[in-house]
């Protein structure tokens, strides 16, 4: 994937998040299954895409990620939330919630 891949994925779908990790990040590797649970289960019609920053250091930097993990949510093509480093699965999810109901209508 390049910026160009997906920053057309952002503009295209309704809702994108982006995972960004690093090979030797411990806390990236324990937190992505969490947070991709997060997004099948709560939040299924968001795309979920996880970016490998060592594999893709053009995407870290148009999009501004320099540490790991990060976390970017788009609604509508507009970026909403950026979590980096720490993060709660329960405030992700109080977070995203309402603006995923008026997105989808749910």
């Amino acid at each position: 994937m390049n910026t160009e891949v997906l920053s057309e994925i952002i503009n295209l779908e309704k809702a994108v998040a982006v995972y960004f990790s690093a090979p030797n990040c411990s806390v990236c590797h324990a937190l992505k299954p969490k947070v991709e649970a997060l997004f099948l289960t709560h939040f299924p019609a968001v795309k979920f895409i996880h970016v490998e920053i060592d594999k893709s250091p053009d995407i870290s930097g148009v999009f501004g990620v320099f540490s790991a993990p990060t976390l970017l949510v788009y609604f509508e093509g507009k970026e909403f939330l950026r979590k980096v480093r720490l993060m709660s699965i329960q405030e992700l999810q109080d977070k995203i919630e309402r603006p995923y109901k008026m997105v989808f209508n749910d």
